[in-house]
């Protein structure tokens, strides 16, 4: 039996085919622009993610079959970035508008006016009232596109996430869906109940019919439709926001397992089990899945907005390298930053601060600062913020963190987990299969669809890990670090 595991990112589809002990047996990866219209606006055309869904499950089945892999698909699963907002008409599936992306800022005004109200969304959902989250985005579509928004309340255009979205494309439109998971980042979800709650649909002016029906993280949840999706007539049986996705795929399923995924922007998420832990400095509480016929699980998490996506920014906007993996080369290549500090709040700031109007900066820049301080500043960057949200962690959530397990695009950089590991002066633990979030997906649709009977044999399919310790250091910077982050704060205000 075969699991196509769809992860469907912020940049790129990712597709894995997983054999039933755990070996990717092919991938297919498709890229999908970002669209910029105007400086804190990110956007997402829908039907270019479809695409690209498509291909890149089309290359992993024909990559599979052209090394004579016998593949017989058995499930979908499927894990996609968070707090993205997609709007479509339900009979033809085309997007209604583009898609607002969750890096996108410009419902800060939406929060700024409901602010009053952040008590009551916080007690409700876990959440903060940030542009982060999709409600906000929403609220800002049905002021700003009004006969968009009229169709939504007509009954005519579907409301949800990317997961949401997937879900209908693959099953051609029969299903309207998503997961406590991904609900749960749309601050429109009681967290205890794990159901929609009306009075934060009133709050956000977002009708409760237009929603999905929330249906458990792994289970019987549908089924592709093989006039839609390359011929197959398969179950659906597994769906998660990517970070969660990613923890699950860490085998992260005892209370206190914690990961961090290094993506376009890095989470961390800590296991509370069936409890619902207080959220202090800066963290979220957020459902980590559902299994069929079981409680709602949770856990603590905390957002930072920009890693990947700062490596990125070296390649395509200051086209100091040709390719993300070059940065660890141009990095290495200088024993440190030279004092330099890289402040990456390309789109705000995250956790502990919370704070969209922060903008990214670079500090002590002398004339001897080389693009090699400037990358290897930028991995620094990345890792001091880590060690903001583990600060949070162990000081107001206390609980305690022995490693740090990572996965992701970025956690291949081995400079970058060894900055990590001496940052925080604790081991950083990096599977060998680094692709944990497709893999998550695919472990959930596969123990919905019976190719697992349960966690303990999904826990067992594991791969290799390698350790990277921690070196002392006489001056790790964080002071400095913080002094910068509080600049950036004060010249965005």
């Amino acid at each position: 039996m075969t699991v196509l595991s769809i992860d469907a990112g912020t940049t790129g589809v990712t597709c894995l085919l997983v054999s039933e002990d755990g070996r990717v047996l092919a991938r297919g990866q498709r890229e999908f622009p970002q669209h910029f219209p105007a400086p804190g606006l990110v956007e997402h055309d829908p039907d270019e993610i479809w695409a690209a869904v498509l291909a890149a499950s089309s290359d992993a089945i024909d990559a599979a079959s052209s090394r004579g892999e016998r593949v017989t698909v058995s499930c979908v699963g499927l894990t996609n970035q968070r707090e993205t907002v997609v709007l479509w008409d339900r009979e033809t599936l085309r997007p209604a508008t583009r898609a607002i992306v969750w890096q996108d800022r410009r419902s800060a005004g939406e929060c700024d006016r409901l602010r009053e109200h952040e008590p009551r969304v916080r007690e409700l959902t876990g959440l903060r009232l940030d542009p982060y989250f999709s409600a906000t985005k929403l609220a800002w579509l049905s002021a700003n596109l009004p006969e968009v928004w009229a169709g939504v309340r007509a009954g005519r255009v579907a409301v949800g996430t990317v997961d949401s979205y997937l879900l209908a494309r693959l099953t051609g439109g029969r299903l309207h869906a998503t997961d406590p998971s991904n609900a749960s980042r749309t601050l429109l979800l009681d967290l205890a109940s794990a159901r929609w709650s009306g009075e934060l649909a009133d709050l956000f002016g977002v009708p409760v019919e237009a929603l999905p029906e929330i249906v458990p993280s792994s289970g019987s949840i549908g089924r592709t439709d093989p006039e839609h999706f390359l011929g197959l007539d398969v179950p659906v049986s597994g769906v998660a926001g990517d970070q969660q996705a990613a923890l699950f795929g860490q085998a992260g399923f005892a209370p206190g397992a914690m990961k961090c995924t290094y993506g376009t922007g890095s989470f961390l998420l800590v296991n509370t089990g069936d409890r619902i832990a207080p959220a202090g400095a800066g963290l979220l509480s957020t459902v980590a899945w559902q299994l069929e016929g079981q409680p709602v699980q949770y856990a603590l998490e905390g957002s930072v907005f920009v890693t990947g996506a700062a490596v990125q920014w070296l390649r395509d906007g200051l086209k100091l390298i040709e390719r993300s993996s070059d940065s660890e080369r141009l990095a290495a290549s200088v024993p440190g930053s030279d004092g330099l500090i890289f402040v990456p709040a390309l789109t705000g700031i995250g956790t502990p601060h919370w704070d969209p109007h922060a903008r990214g900066a670079i500090l002590g820049i002398t004339r001897g600062t080389t693009d090699a301080h400037l990358a290897r500043a930028v991995l620094d960057g990345i890792a001091y913020q880590i060690r903001d949200v583990v600060e949070a962690v162990t000081g107001t959530a206390d609980i305690p963190i022995a490693r740090l397990a990572v996965d992701g695009g970025a956690a291949a950089n081995d400079l970058l987990c060894q900055i990590q590991a001496d940052l925080l002066g604790r081991p950083v633990v990096r599977p060998e299969t680094t692709e944990t979030t497709a893999m998550g997906a695919a472990f959930l649709a596969g123990l919905g669809a019976g190719v697992w009977k349960d966690l303990h044999e999904v826990a067992e399919t594991g791969d290799g890990r390698r350790v990277f310790s921690p070196r002392p250091l006489p001056d790790d910077g964080y002071r400095r670090w913080l002094d910068a982050v509080d600049a950036v704060r004060r010249f965005g205000s």
